[in-house]
């Protein structure tokens, strides 16, 4: 896996807030950066379906995508704050998000409706466990505020989950 670079030397990063040592928050906060990525892959992946989705569901399925893609982009300035706020760097370029991101980007043409909608819920999924393993090093560390806010995007990512799982039964 990659990990974030940084040309600063690691002495002049800002101290861990009270209570947390460099240790743990280096990794909360490649965790974080990690999930990042995968959000802003997740974003342009789902705006994607939402411009390419034709059929029969076309209308309810092109407003869905699209509030969904609200969503998760709305997550990712809060996500790369708490990074800071760590006192870490977070991406800086759509190169750090290529290099870090485990969402797969999604090129073909010929995907039907059902099987975007698949994909979607498999990354989603994926995701939200991923957003589990960070809440646990968060616990591991004692970040309870990282952990906090790690809570309700959880929750996002398992409504999404459910809207798109219960879209995809017709």
């Amino acid at each position: 896996m990659n990990t974030l670079v940084t040309d600063r030397p690691s002495s002049s990063l800002a101290a861990p807030p009270a209570g947390l040592h460099a240790v743990g928050v280096d990794r909360i906060a490649q965790s974080l950066n990690n999930l990042l990525a995968d959000l802003f892959a997740l974003y342009l992946k789902t705006k994607n379906f939402h411009w390419h989705v034709s059929g029969a569901h076309f209308r309810d399925y092109h407003l869905l995508l699209d509030e969904q893609a609200t969503q998760i982009l709305a997550s990712t300035d809060p996500m790369a704050e708490r990074v800071r706020k760590l006192g870490r760097p977070t991406l800086r370029s759509i190169g750090q998000v290529a290099s870090l991101q485990r969402v797969t980007d999604s090129e073909t043409d010929a995907l039907s409706a059902r099987e975007m909608l698949a994909e979607l819920i498999e990354d989603n999924s994926a995701v939200t466990a991923r957003l589990r393993d960070a809440h646990a090093l968060c616990d591991e560390h004692g970040d309870v505020a990282t952990a906090s806010l790690i809570e309700n995007w959880v929750d996002e990512a398992e409504h999404r989950v459910w809207f798109l799982t219960e879209a995809s039964r017709y």
